[in-house]
């Protein structure tokens, strides 16, 4: 293992005190980083360069907003898919699926422009979440039912392997990518977190193939290797990071989205975005096609 790094030259991006900020972003046709704060029901954006922000507020609770190819948003809300044109557009639903109880969570775009969204109950009950596919003209499969706290979803560089995370099992899992990125199978365990080292939330793929776990509740993010060795630890000063993604210049920058939610007494950075500078390299993400 690489071993356990303080998080030297950590910076705060934005200063700000989301109950729950997740899903950091990079949107290279913007040049600018987007995230959501889940209970704040706010879709925020950072230009790095200067220093630009926006804030939009949503009328659900959003999981996730992710770049679409011609511009705007999707997101992924309480009651379904939306999309926000560019230019100040309005909105319109993509899939709408109400389900009481229920609501988006983290979101993903796969290689070949499908949005990849995952749902859970409000109560966080045993199996009733969702991962399911979203094709650009709203076809929706779902694709693993059953699951608690839908998170993390990400690819290898080839497109070949998909890394998800259902965050009560503790487990980065990993799946064969079939018929064109259509379908996953084989899903087995990657790595699993230990018991006291937090719980895995949100991830990013490196250009190395490596994955990068946000440890909710563990104030740190980890780096495993494609077999599954851990590599590397970066310890934060906040307790509980949900989220992480490499932007700016060369995506060599580590955004890291936090949350305050549930914490008696919250560092002061909690539910602010932070960023580690030239923490590695990361992959050019897909707009959604949508």
């Amino acid at each position: 293992m690489g071993g356990t790094v303080r998080a030297r030259g950590l910076e705060v991006a934005v200063r700000e005190r989301a109950e729950l900020g997740e899903g950091p972003t990079w949107d290279p046709a913007t040049r600018r980083l987007v995230w959501v704060d889940i209970l704040g029901s706010r879709v925020h954006t950072y230009a790095p360069e200067s220093g630009r922000r926006t804030v939009t507020l949503t009328e659900q609770h959003v999981g996730a907003a992710k770049p679409r190819a011609g511009g705007g948003l999707v997101v992924n809300l309480r009651d379904g898919i939306g999309l926000y044109g560019p230019g100040g557009a309005p909105f319109r639903w993509l899939v709408h699926h109400p389900v009481p109880g229920r609501r988006g969570n983290d979101a993903a775009v796969a290689p070949d422009g499908a949005l990849w969204a995952g749902t859970m109950r409000y109560d966080e009950a045993d199996g009733g979440g969702t991962l399911t596919r979203v094709a650009p003209d709203g076809t929706a499969t779902t694709v693993f039912p059953g699951v608690s706290v839908s998170n993390g979803t990400g690819w290898s560089p080839d497109g070949t392997r998909m890394y998800y995370i259902d965050s009560p099992t503790r487990r980065i899992d990993v799946c064969r990518v079939t018929d064109g990125g259509e379908r996953v199978t084989g899903r087995r365990p990657l790595a699993t977190v230990e018991r006291g080292a937090g719980i895995p939330d949100g991830l990013t793929v490196d250009a190395d193939g490596c994955v990068w776990v946000a440890l909710w509740d563990g104030a740190a993010i980890r780096r495993y290797t494609p077999d599954g060795t851990l590599d590397r630890v970066v310890e934060l000063p906040v307790r509980r990071p949900t989220a992480c993604a490499f932007g700016g210049p060369g995506l060599r920058d580590l955004y890291i989205t936090t949350a305050r939610t549930g914490l008696t007494r919250p560092h002061p950075l909690s539910g602010s975005l932070l960023v580690l500078p030239d923490a590695g390299r990361g992959l050019e993400g897909t707009a959604f096609r949508g």
